[in-house]
């Protein structure tokens, strides 16, 4: 078995299939040939899984999910349009419309204000834990309908880290899922079905295609959870259009083997709402991938090196830091334990002064790209609590510990000397110097 770094290339594409093409080719085609009427009944009723319609699959997302699930260990995939429909498509696969959602506030600021926006009106509700810190909060905040636990393996933007591995024993002794957004640690610093995740999504604009060139998303499953429970007769319901060719009803179970919680999202979510990656957008995401482990090794090489400059900073323009890799930082075991090879490359400050020089700093800057996007090959720096995070009411924000002074910067691939002189003139120009 090929290790990560070989697989990230290779994985999940054979060039004897494609004409003996080097690269994974683009295949630009909004239908595909059905061939003869056997061929065609076969792909209808789900007994092949060629190619049939590029709003379900195409040969460059089917490589794009074959890499993920080989760069996982999973059993399967879908990608799709965003990486908000990788975790909204999610989140109504499980919950089918009825019950709860367990989560914390700790989470991008869209995904959390869609719990309100989109799933309350579906009648279903979210619950926070009182403290993400402890795993025992998330058995203490388990009701009876409560149909899933989800969370951020690394959070935006403080970088806080949960114990997986608590929280997975805790959702499966209540006989439900884990659903991890593994978006800021990629499975080059994480994989979190090794620690018991249940479900894996991404947002792949950010850190898996790292160019800030495309939006795309991914669901990831590894067969370990028994979707069969009464609590989720979604997966065991026999839709008309699952029939066999010989009429015979089947359920998402019996058609999905590998898969059928993506199997489940492919053929309703995807097929009925619609959120496809194009087969460019996958063949950006998969050059991304290429160079996964370079890219995420250096920005977190210079998050470190970042880190220790502002904390040098601090009482001088800077309130405090929040990494892993911080001095006064409280998630150095979890760190340990979960990312040996470091917690990622999105970490937050905070920015002494008033609104005025906050300003002044953000436009001051000239390396830093002020920018709503993280993951990226270049370093960008944003307010959260105006921007990304807006949705959330103060109570919310403050929550999540994001307040009128957090500043998230995301490292990139440039000289680390030079993000620091630039931090260094932005805090010159803001009066927040010596």
């Amino acid at each position: 078995m090929a290790r990560f770094d070989t697989n990230k290339i290779h994985a999940g594409y054979n060039p004897a299939d494609h004409n003996y093409a080097v690269s994974v080719p683009i295949y630009a085609t909004a239908a595909f040939e059905l061939g003869s009427v056997e061929r065609s009944d076969e792909m209808f009723s789900f007994d092949s899984w060629d190619p049939l319609y590029s709003r379900l699959s195409n040969p460059t997302t089917d490589a794009l999910e074959a890499r993920l699930i080989e760069l996982h260990g999973a059993t399967a995939a879908v990608s799709l349009a965003s990486g908000m429909a990788a975790v909204t498509y999610s989140l109504l696969n499980i919950t089918a419309g009825r019950g709860r959602i367990l989560t914390t506030p700790r989470l991008y600021g869209g995904a959390l204000d869609s719990l309100t926006q989109i799933f309350a009106e579906g009648n279903v509700f979210f619950d926070f834990v009182e403290n993400p810190d402890d795993p025992e909060s998330f058995r203490k905040a388990l009701a009876p309908d409560t149909k899933v636990i989800y969370v951020e393996s690394l959070t935006n933007p403080n970088a806080t880290i949960l114990d997986i591995e608590a929280i997975a024993k805790i959702a499966h002794e209540a006989r439900i899922p884990l659903i991890v957004d593994n978006t800021l640690a990629t499975p080059y610093l994480l994989n979190p079905f090794e620690y018991g995740a249940d479900i894996v999504v991404y947002s792949a604009t950010k850190g898996l295609s790292g160019h800030g060139n495309v939006i795309a998303g991914a669901v990831l499953e590894n067969k370990q959870f028994r979707f069969d429970s009464e609590k989720f007769p979604q997966f065991y319901e026999t839709p008309y259009f699952l029939r066999g060719r010989d009429g015979k009803a089947r359920n998402y179970l019996d058609v999905f083997s590998d898969g059928p919680f993506t199997g489940r999202i492919r053929a309703v979510h995807l097929n009925y709402l619609g959120a496809a990656l194009s087969p460019f957008s996958a063949y950006l995401v998969l050059l991304g991938i290429e160079t996964l482990s370079e890219r995420v090794q250096k920005q977190v090489d210079n998050a470190k090196k970042i880190v220790e400059y502002l904390e040098s900073k601090i009482g001088k323009g800077v309130l405090w830091v929040k990494h892993p890799s911080a001095k006064e930082n409280p998630y150095q075991e979890l760190a340990k334990k979960y990312f040996p090879k470091g917690a990622g490359a999105v970490l937050s400050f905070g920015l002494a002064g008033d609104a005025n020089q906050r300003t002044k700093f953000l436009e001051a800057v000239q390396i830093w790209g002020f920018q709503a996007n993280i993951g990226d090959a270049k370093s960008l720096i944003i307010n959260p609590s105006t921007t990304t995070h807006t949705e959330l009411t103060p109570e919310v924000q403050d929550a999540a510990d994001i307040h009128a002074e957090t500043i998230r910067l995301s490292l990139g691939l440039e000289d680390a000397q030079d993000l620091i002189e630039d931090l260094e003139h932005a805090f010159s120009v803001a009066g927040l110097g010596e």
